[in-house]
């Protein structure tokens, strides 16, 4: 029903179209990219596009910001991938956990759950990235556990909605274990939502990973990642702007995208 409702939609294929370029740009990254994303240029320092042979000019190294433009997708893309996975599979736990069997499990995890949501997660993420250390591995990890809260509170919903449906209670009637009616019942009713409010969490993921680059806590360098594309270009935008515009435009690109798909 869901792929139904998007092959019939103009906007989700739009976002759909954009995901899967994406894609193909972090899986043929090495093919895709006309320079090694490492390689310096000594002769194009800073050099605009199409000088050089460079289609995106160079950085103030003279590496092709095409290439690393190409090669920072796959970080993007990486991020969103596993932070989300981390923060749907820990909230629908808790949040199964919360709504089915409520009680004091279900106010004592959703008070929990709105103590994490009361601080902006950018700024809970960055707090746990000073203690965890910087890096792509803890950026995804932090990135997915200020997920969790908003993951649990929407399962939660999904699942009061539920479990007071007919065949839920016919089930219990009928000597069903709590296991069976979650798997078999529950889990099966909430994943059309749970896969509509991923996708409109893999943009806040990206956001999240450019964001703690930018401050110089995720990916180290020489790697790649758009957002240490932007700081690296915040001292040169008034002589070079394409430092900046290209991979500000290719988040812009991919949130709209995972946006407009969701």
């Amino acid at each position: 029903m869901t792929i139904k409702r998007i092959l019939k939609s103009k906007s989700a294929m739009a976002g759909l179209a954009i995901i899967t370029l994406d894609l193909i740009l972090a899986i043929f990254a090495p093919l895709i990219a006309t320079h090694p994303y490492d390689e310096i240029d000594f002769m194009h320092i800073l050099a605009k596009p199409g000088e050089g042979g460079h289609i995106f000019g160079t950085d103030d190294y003279g590496r092709d910001v095409f290439s690393r433009l190409v090669y920072g997708s796959r970080v993007s893309l990486m991020v969103g991938v596993i932070a989300v996975g981390i923060g749907a599979l820990i909230g629908t736990i808790l949040g199964i956990i919360s709504g089915y069997f409520g009680g004091f499990l279900d106010s004592l995890i959703m008070r929990f759950m709105d103590a994490l949501l009361s601080f902006p997660y950018v700024l809970l993420a960055i707090a746990m990235m000073t203690v965890l250390g910087p890096g792509l591995f803890n950026a995804m990890i932090a990135i997915g556990v200020v997920m969790v809260p908003s993951f649990a509170r929407v399962v939660r919903s999904a699942v009061l909605n539920v479990k007071n449906e007919d065949f839920v209670i016919a089930s219990k009637v009928l000597g069903a274990s709590n296991l069976r009616v979650i798997f078999h019942h529950i889990l099966p009713n909430i994943v059309p939502s749970l896969i509509i409010y991923s996708s409109l969490n893999f943009a806040g993921a990206v956001i999240s990973e450019a964001t703690l680059s930018f401050l110089g806590l995720g990916i180290q360098p020489p790697t790649p990642s758009w957002g240490s594309m932007l700081s690296e270009a915040k001292d040169f935008l008034q002589i070079a702007p394409h430092m900046a515009i290209f991979p500000g435009l290719a988040i812009l690109l991919t949130c709209l995208g995972f946006n407009l798909l969701g």
